[in-house]
């Protein structure tokens, strides 16, 4: 499965390398985590993450492969 995370704000390098399984974009004033997503777990674990880093989650959706 492939998912696009949207969060709020510009992501700086540092944060994200807290996504290593994932390549992220920034534009228009949302940075864009995509990737790869094994399992149920693993994208709850994302959300987890999120949330942790005070990131204001704005879209999560699965992508066509």
């Amino acid at each position: 499965m492939r998912y696009e995370i949207r969060v709020e704000g510009h992501l700086s390098e540092t944060l994200a390398r807290a996504f290593p399984e994932l390549d992220y974009v920034v534009m228009s004033g949302q940075t864009v985590l995509f990737g790869p997503v094994v399992d149920d777990a693993h994208l709850y674990g994302l959300v987890v993450r999120c949330q942790s880093l005070g990131l204001r989650l704005l879209e999560m959706r699965r992508v066509p492969e």
